[in-house]
């Protein structure tokens, strides 16, 4: 694995021991970091979340209440524009599908993927009205599709699309964000909608949609909360997603690691709270309970390792890009990857899934 990043300025010699959160139920804390506890407190991290995703499950896992550094919050709409702000340092770190990275490193974006994390591709699905005439994939041809540019949606409208022998020139592509896209799809401006939960969730009880196909491959869509398989159309990635200006800064390097960890862990955590995880989503965001609960009992993401398997998944992904023409020039993958926080994610991934 080729991985480009190393950590570029050295640490102080201190220790920082990070002491347990809430009761024995709750998942400790982080790991330590070789940057004393004085000088972590002065580092604000800047996350960029979406729909309060990451933040929600932060909550729930009461991995908020003694973090030792400061967290600045952004909300973003989708993906791309996250890593745009990653790119740019408005930001350092937040959470995207399996797409964003790819336009990110085809643009050569100052961005690494530091962590990953797998769930259900049953929520990311192409929607079309309840009283459409559409009923296959093929039946796409000539019609307009909304999606967010560059997003794990778009991702999922090529695979289909391939999938039926089809191409990006076979459809109208209406590029939107999720909330736009609502709106278009709710007045039947868009013959179709790729989309993810929790607007999945949100569209199929609030407008009737119905699903035409999903990540999981299924015409009509699959079973709720089902991991990627061989026949599968989406891979159900994830990943955290860190700018390279945090990444070479020593305390914010140190937070980073900490809030990988914590990250990670209150996936594990959500997957046996899932009604503390939606009770927390429905805080955050304003969803109706129902359906961040919902969403949350089809969205169990768990904590994987980043390792070859995923980036060569992430590499075919790319290439298929490519290939279609939506994505200008070849890129290797793996040289957006670091991997410096892969044996302290592995180990809650490993304790994870011993539960």
């Amino acid at each position: 694995m080729n991985v480009r990043l190393r950590n570029l300025i050295p640490f102080a010699v201190a220790a920082l021991a990070l002491a347990a959160c809430g009761s024995s139920d709750t998942p400790s804390a982080a790991v330590p970091e070789s940057v004393s506890a004085a000088d972590l407190a002065k580092v604000t991290l800047k996350v960029g979340d979406q729909k309060g995703g990451q933040k929600s499950y932060l909550e729930a896992a009461g991995l908020l209440k003694d973090v030792p550094y400061k967290i600045e919050w952004s909300t973003f709409t989708s993906g791309p524009p996250l890593l745009e702000a990653a790119s740019a340092g408005a930001i350092d770190i937040g959470s995207v599908g399996n797409t964003p990275p790819l336009f990110a490193a085809a643009a050569n974006a100052k961005i690494a993927v530091v962590s990953a994390q797998k769930g259900d591709v049953s929520s990311d699905a192409l929607l079309v009205p309840a009283d459409s005439p559409l009923r296959t994939v093929e039946d796409l041809r000539g019609k307009t599709i909304g999606v967010a540019k560059g997003s794990s949606a778009h991702g999922l409208v090529l695979t289909v699309l391939n999938a039926a022998k089809l191409t990006p020139a076979d459809v109208t592509l209406s590029f939107l964000q999720p909330s736009d896209a609502f709106a278009a799809f709710t007045q039947k401006k868009l013959d179709a909608w790729s989309i993810w939960d929790p607007y999945t969730t949100q569209a199929l009880r609030d407008t009737k949609a119905r699903v035409l196909i999903d990540g999981t491959g299924t015409p009509g869509g699959g079973k709720p909360n089902t991991e990627a398989g061989p026949d599968s159309l989406a891979s159900g990635y994830g990943f955290l997603v860190a700018g390279k200006a945090a990444l070479a800064d020593a305390g914010k390097n140190a937070a980073l690691r900490d809030y990988v960890v914590r990250y990670a862990k209150a996936l594990n955590y959500a997957k046996t709270h899932v009604e503390e995880r939606a009770t927390a989503w429905a805080k955050e965001t304003g969803l109706k309970p129902e359906v961040a609960l919902e969403a949350a009992q089809r969205g169990l993401d768990r904590p994987i390792k980043l390792d070859d398997t995923v980036i060569a998944d992430e590499q075919k992904l790319a290439d298929a890009f490519v290939a279609a023409k939506v994505l200008p020039t070849k890129f290797t993958f793996a040289d957006f990857v670091d991997n410096r926080y892969a044996a302290d994610v592995a180990a809650v991934a490993d304790s994870g899934a011993q539960k």
